[in-house]
């Protein structure tokens, strides 16, 4: 809640009155150091000095102020001899800000109404419509003003004004600029805070001293604004690499699973067709024992070839032509013909066979 309070006055410079670089980072800097300790607070505000100039009449009292608090240091005698002089050369060597404040009947405050849509060309409407709010005409006076808030009146801005007429202020500011001092601020007792009848023409631009400290704590404020909203990017960023890296090594795992998986599919695929060639391959033994049993026995065979899944029989036999036959009826065996033709094989009787076949082995064995 303090916080939200400090940086309530930087709204709508427009409402406030006349708006300049300097009175921003002003409000900046008491906004932001509202929200330090007391004594970091005390460090950056130690050097803010102020001096006052209360006119009456021919001399001026002359008040000292630091942070908030007035120490009445004497009198000032425009006709004193280089009481002017001396005047100017402390506030400069002290870096003091000079401040005319005005008796609270030296300056007249009114209010008045307008329409909503003005409050963006709000000093220009009042410096127009000056000579109907007062006896004087705009350039006659120094002014300010500031808006006032009311939310049942919708449709209306509510303005307070305040001005007093240049010749009442005109000489002290006049014999302060000839003599090299500058006036930061016009005000009167009683005034609104950062109420300042001065045109913001006429105000002197402070040094690099002053506009460094608000540049440091406004650069402090955006870093930290900076900072703020680009953690959760950040972190966000970083669980995402976190996640990147993750799934980077679970599809790392996941791929030498699949290598394996692989391999060992082959090696079962291999192992099974092994087992399947070997189940399908014939088993010659059946192919003998079927061949004793069905050549009659005045056959012989002399050789026998199994070859890229041909059997070659080669033999003698007295009825050669009635072999193809009695092969052709056995299980398993397939495609029986002669390979060459049948010879008579000497004075013996018998004859030359030289038969090819197929064999597979048959089912249920």
């Amino acid at each position: 809640m303090a916080v939200t309070s400090a940086f309530r006055n930087l709204r709508a410079p427009a409402l406030r009155g006349r708006f300049s670089l300097h009175d921003f980072l002003e409000r900046w800097r008491d906004a932001l150091l509202s929200c330090l300790p007391g004594g970091l607070r005390r460090l950056f505000t130690h050097r803010k000095r102020c001096l006052i100039i209360v006119p009456q009449g021919a001399t001026a009292r002359l008040l000292e102020s630091q942070n908030g608090e007035s120490v009445a240091v004497g009198k000032l005698d425009p006709q004193a001899p280089g009481s002017l002089q001396a005047l100017i050369a402390g506030a400069r060597g002290a870096k003091q800000r000079m401040v005319v404040r005005l008796a609270k009947d030296q300056v007249l405050t009114r209010e008045v109404s307008f329409p909503i849509q003005v409050r963006d060309n709000l000093a220009q409407v009042l410096a127009y419509e000056m000579d109907r709010l007062s006896p004087f005409q705009a350039a006659q006076v120094y002014f300010d003003f500031r808006a006032l808030e009311d939310p049942r009146r919708r449709g209306k801005l509510r303005v307070e004004l305040a001005l007093c007429p240049r010749t009442q202020v005109g000489d002290w500011l006049r014999r302060l600029r000839d003599m090299g001092g500058a006036v930061d601020e016009v005000t009167w007792e009683g005034a609104w805070p950062r109420a300042n009848l001065l045109p913001a023409g006429e105000r002197p631009q402070r040094g690099s001293r002053f506009l460094s400290i608000n540049t440091l704590l406004l650069v402090l404020v955006l870093l930290l604004a900076t900072a703020a909203l680009a953690t959760p990017i950040w972190q966000k960023q970083q669980i995402r690499d976190q996640r990147a890296a993750q799934v980077a090594e679970l599809q790392a795992r996941a791929e030498k699973v699949n290598e394996v998986r692989a391999a060992l599919e082959r090696a079962r695929r291999g192992s099974t067709e092994v087992l399947q060639r070997k189940l399908e391959h014939p088993r010659m033994i059946d192919l003998l024992l079927e061949l004793t049993d069905r050549l009659p026995d005045n056959t012989w065979v002399q050789n026998l070839d199994f070859r890229n899944g041909e059997i070659q029989i080669r033999g003698e036999s007295t009825q050669a032509t009635a072999l193809l036959n009695l092969l052709d009826q056995a299980p398993g065996i397939t495609e029986v013909a002669f390979r060459s033709p049948v010879v008579q094989a000497g004075n013996s009787g018998r004859e030359r066979f030289h038969i090819a076949l197929k064999y597979s082995r048959p089912e249920g064995l």
